[in-house]
């Protein structure tokens, strides 16, 4: 598939997947501002589904997992460099057990289950799932404000609501 002009508004999706263990599915990405990071799941919707039709699709493309969409979680929303409007509606997914992991080994580097406390304490994280694990007992999407995700991708406007 060729690269695919997503004009000047963007729609991304990305999904917490938690086990019965209490881990969270993450993906670790070659390339990109999260590259050697971990990040939940994620892409664009494309032109012909829903979002949580799109959501379902990533993760199954990134993991091999089948999944479904349990409710949304949240918003993030942000301007790139005052000309791209960046936007990803965040699902909590939940799935079967006994499931295998099948890494898309051309985006990816890793895919594994990891207790959320290790991944946030222990690893290099994303800094949304380090908001989406001290929102997750709230139930209200209040916008949180004045977050820098990281130089390397020129927002220059960025909120979660969570």
């Amino acid at each position: 598939m060729g690269k695919v002009d997503r004009g000047k508004v963007w729609l991304g999706v990305s999904g917490l997947l938690i086990n019965e263990k209490n881990e969270w599915l993450v993906v670790n990405k070659k390339y990109g501002g999260l590259k050697g990071k971990w990040s939940l799941p994620a892409g664009f919707v494309e032109q012909d589904e829903t979002a949580d039709e799109a959501i379902i699709r990533e993760v199954k493309e990134e993991t091999g997992l089948a999944c479904r969409v349990k409710e949304m979680i949240g918003l993030r929303t942000g301007v790139i460099k005052s000309e791209i409007s960046d936007n990803m509606i965040i699902f909590l997914l939940e799935a079967d057990t006994n499931q295998a992991i099948v890494i898309e080994d051309k985006e990816l580097d890793d895919v594994q289950f990891m207790d959320p406390l290790e991944l946030i304490h222990h690893q290099p994280t994303s800094v949304m799932i380090q908001y989406i694990w001290e929102s997750l007992n709230h139930n209200n999407k209040t916008l949180i404000d004045g977050i820098n995700p990281g130089d390397q991708f020129g927002y220059t406007s960025y909120k979660l609501f969570l």
